[in-house]
């Protein structure tokens, strides 16, 4: 950020911004000024509301969630009670952290992961160990065999959870397939007994309805029997407005009632008229309305960054194209460091662009080494027409460093 704002010349591929001229001012205006219309309306919006959330905006998550896991509107699977309203998602991963884990506990993620949870779990003195990801989410075998490792070596009991972002997974892009969510349940509930308590899987599903192609997957919630040992993190701020900061999670109890008293102890509650502002544009299609433009704005953006790594990228480069979400990853040739402090990173600053090295992605774990190779590279916020000319001045970098090689 630093970076950007004293190089205007700077193209940044690297933060995970969403679309600057694509957020919905005008839709917000009206919604405030409705909201706004009277006393009798206004104070209620500009008041403290109550900690658990605004019912209404609770109850419209819970109809949405059900919708697109297919789990009918008439279905008990998923109770409005069991929403919790934060203040982004961030707020929910941390919250749930806080709840489950004591210092020296271990968290499963996956390897590599989303960058800013890992120091999460480091601010709280938790150790995270990493589970491979191959396309379409974690390898199970590796999941297995990291569990026995555990289990071997006395530490099982320490495990509290499995971290993931299932859709278009920051860094990667990849999404997480139903079979491999329930393949992951079944294996973290065989090591329950082990443990001596429950094993719970964090769904991070920020990315989730940021899809521009292809069918939506169910979340671990649409899994039978699943729903006691599942924690679904989302958040309104990706797919609406990002400084609205308008995230919920799904908790079972205990949990959820543990959660709730750390958000008590946190805020007293997220942000009242932020509610108010989402529950309205829920409820009168301004949402899904916005969604659907969105939607189609990345699918150009990724569209445009796509044919911009194959016009410009070496042939040693390889990439991961998602399917929604924001970004690439990009790995070059293995013995092609791309580092905060390598020649590759030094040479794209110097030459305009910015990214994120992909070693900042992997947890701290000594079983294997950081792979120090890998980039994430992020449509989400650049300007449409910047992503041909950001991708270029990269690859031409690239391809020095490659020749060198």
């Amino acid at each position: 950020m630093g970076l950007t704002l004293s190089r205007p010349d700077l193209i940044s591929l690297a933060a995970g911004f969403t679309d600057n001229e694509f957020l919905p001012v005008r839709e917000t205006r009206e919604i405030v000024r409705e909201l706004l219309s009277n006393p009798g309306k206004g104070r209620p919006t500009l008041q403290y509301g109550v900690t658990p959330g605004d019912a209404p905006l609770r109850r419209l998550t819970a109809e949405r969630l059900r919708r697109l896991d297919g789990m009918g509107d008439g279905s008990a699977a998923l109770d409005p009670r069991q929403v919790l309203i934060s203040g982004g998602s961030q707020q929910m991963l941390y919250m749930t952290t806080e709840a489950l884990c004591d210092p020296d506990d271990i968290v499963l993620v996956e390897d590599p992961t989303y960058f800013v949870y890992l120091g999460i779990l480091q601010s709280h003195g938790i150790r995270a160990r990493g589970v491979q990801v191959d396309r379409d989410g974690l390898d199970l075998d590796h999941l297995s065999k990291t569990l026995e490792q555990l289990k071997r070596s006395g530490a099982i009991g320490r495990v509290k959870m499995l971290y993931v972002v299932s859709y278009f997974h920051n860094p990667t892009g990849l999404t997480m397939s139903l079979e491999k969510k329930r393949a992951a349940l079944t294996l973290l509930r065989g090591y329950e007994r082990a443990a001596g308590h429950p094993i719970y899987l964090l769904e991070d599903a920020a990315y989730r309805e940021l899809r521009f192609q292809g069918e939506d997957v169910p979340s671990a919630l649409a899994i039978r029997g699943a729903a006691g040992r599942v924690v679904y993190a989302g958040t309104y701020s990706k797919p609406f407005a990002t400084g609205i900061r308008v995230g919920f999670g799904v908790l079972p109890e205990p949990l959820l009632t543990a959660v709730t008293r750390i958000k008590g102890n946190h805020d007293f509650g997220t942000s009242n008229l932020a509610q108010k502002i989402l529950a309205r544009a829920l409820s009168g299609g301004v949402y899904d309305a916005h969604l659907e433009r969105l939607r189609r704005r990345y699918a150009l953006k990724s569209a445009a960054m796509l044919k911009a790594f194959e016009t410009h990228m070496p042939s040693a480069v390889d990439w991961w194209t998602p399917d929604g979400g924001l970004y690439f990853w990009v790995r070059l040739p293995p013995g092609l460091a791309a580092g905060r402090n390598s020649r590759v990173f030094q040479e794209a600053v110097r030459a305009g662009v910015l990214y994120v090295p992909g070693e900042l992605c992997y947890a701290a774990d000594p079983s294997r080494p950081i792979p120090v190779n890998e980039m994430r590279v992020s449509f989400g916020g650049a300007k449409l027409a910047d992503i041909p000319e950001g991708v270029a001045r990269l690859g031409r970098v690239l391809t020095r460093m490659v020749r060198r090689t």
